[in-house]
């Protein structure tokens, strides 16, 4: 037997597997392309943008301008990160075009999820960027202001599309965006930014769901064959047909500690074709294997991307197991087993994610998880639910549904899900999984789906590292 360390509330779970394990570790598995000097390269980006004039001369006296930034969720908060790097550069070079300081606004892209308090943006944009708009041209996108959205229609693909008003009414839309591997379409940044960052719930359901994310298609991860992102494309196509103008992307691609490994600046689809072969050789993890794994091993921290609570709230514990299963999917059996350390507590944290167990106490009654969308415009109208998301710093209401659906990848794609060191079991049953005391009893109950001496996957700091997608190395 072999030792392995996997993510566990606050803390690692020491855990023993068979010696013919494979135990993926960021040290030895991850190898990122080398870094650049973030300031040289978003200056090179900017002089020479694709597909579009370079900001300077976009600018003109009397432009406005709206930049977008991505929320706490994902991009670093290190001294050259991204967002604190790209901010005053662009700033500089619409300044020397032209446009008053006075014309331009910094717009948290934060989309459904939490608005960012400014203790937040100091912390990931940085004291100097935050004095210099705070604090009324440094603004949370709102996506339940009647007078701050607008309504667009449907797209060539039938999505419904709506808008932050601000941003459509700019005369300069910049999108900041990490270019990372994402299990909803494949990567962030490009088109993905606008699509999911100043939309507001119906537009964001019309791919968020399980109609589109219970697709043959969705797993395993990808761009090129994926329904959704061919939505995203659609909608941010239409979003700038109905606007009148192209989106100017500024995105990094980023490593395993968000250090940025290469800026693309221009237009959103011309970014995506030249940030993906980049984001592909840091993203796509190749592993020496003949055959799928049978189980797959991993844990989850209390408190991750989506904030405190993830590892504990039952619906966010699913859907972090979703997005491993569809990011792995090509290592994965079909009906194969997870185990999944998580505290399972039960705790929701009501604070920032007050929907969820309100939607959590309506799946009970309901015996596939895909039926939960009769809850939607119920939970989305909640008025309480909406005072909060706009008021009071938390998650929009829509959002514990659109997580609901990665849950039901998970279920879908495996034979069992066991919970090892679930401290409240009911609350794992609940969500379909099989809640364990220890770790070994996990391993030994997944014999009965799987069979003796199974092909077995242990990823260790699974969500501490920036994700990867394991592929099969058939090159």
């Amino acid at each position: 037997m072999k030792t392995a360390k996997i993510e566990y509330g606050d803390s690692f779970m020491n855990i023993e597997v068979p010696d013919n394990a494979v135990i993926v570790r960021p040290e030895t598995h991850y190898v990122d392309p080398p870094a650049v000097d973030p300031y040289e390269a978003t200056r090179r980006a900017l002089q020479k943008p694709l597909g579009i004039e370079p900001l300077r001369e976009l600018a003109k006296p009397g432009k406005k301008v709206v930049i977008a930034f991505p929320d706490r969720v994902k991009g670093g908060v290190q001294p050259n990160a991204h967002r604190k790097v790209c901010i005053p550069i662009i700033v500089d070079e619409l300044l020397k075009g032209g446009v008053r300081f006075k014309d331009i606004t910094l717009l948290c892209a934060m989309g459904l999820h939490k608005k960012n308090t400014k203790e937040e943006w100091d912390q990931y944009l940085g004291h100097d960027i935050v004095d210099m708009f705070w604090p009324d041209r440094l603004i949370n996108h709102d996506a339940e202001d009647p007078d701050g959205m607008v309504e667009l229609g449907y797209d060539d693909m039938g999505n419904y599309v709506n808008m932050n008003k601000q941003v459509f009414e700019a005369d300069i839309a910049v999108m900041i965006g990490h270019v990372q591997g994402n299990p909803y379409g494949g990567y962030s940044g490009g088109y993905k930014m606008c699509v999911t960052g100043i939309t507001g719930w119906k537009s964001i359901r019309s791919h968020h769901n399980p109609r589109v994310m219970h697709r043959e298609d969705f797993t395993p991860t990808n761009t090129d064959h994926m329904f959704m992102r061919k939505q995203f494309d659609s909608i941010g196509k239409h979003m700038e047909k109905m606007m009148g103008k192209r989106f100017f992307c500024v995105d990094a691609v980023l490593g395993t500690n968000s250090q940025v490994l290469g800026v693309y600046a221009g237009v959103p689809d011309l970014v995506q074709q030249e940030s993906w072969p980049l984001a592909r050789k840091r993203t796509e993890v190749f592993l020496d294997i003949k055959d799928k794994f049978d189980i797959m091993i991993f844990g989850e921290p209390r408190s991750f991307h989506y904030g405190p609570g993830m590892g504990t709230n039952p619906i966010l514990m699913l859907q972090a197991i979703g997005s491993q299963v569809a990011r792995h999917k090509d290592v994965f059996n079909d009906n194969g087993v997870v185990i999944c350390a998580s505290l399972c507590d039960g705790w929701f944290n009501d604070e920032w994610f007050p929907s969820y167990r309100k939607l959590f106490n309506k799946i009970q009654g309901i015996n596939d998880f895909s039926e939960a969308v009769r809850f939607e415009d119920e939970l989305s109208h909640d008025p309480e639910d909406i005072y909060k998301y706009r008021y009071a710093y938390a998650y929009h209401p829509f959002h514990a549904l659109s997580m609901l659906s990665m849950g039901g990848v998970a279920l879908n794609n495996t034979s069992a899900i066991f919970i090892p060191g679930a401290r409240a079991g009911g609350y794992a049953r609940s969500m379909g999984t099989i809640p364990t005391n220890a770790f070994e009893d996990a391993l030994k109950q997944a014999e009965k789906y799987v069979g003796k001496n199974p092909r077995i996957l242990v990823q260790e700091k699974a969500f501490t590292a920036v994700s990867v997608h394991l592929k099969m190395n058939t090159r």
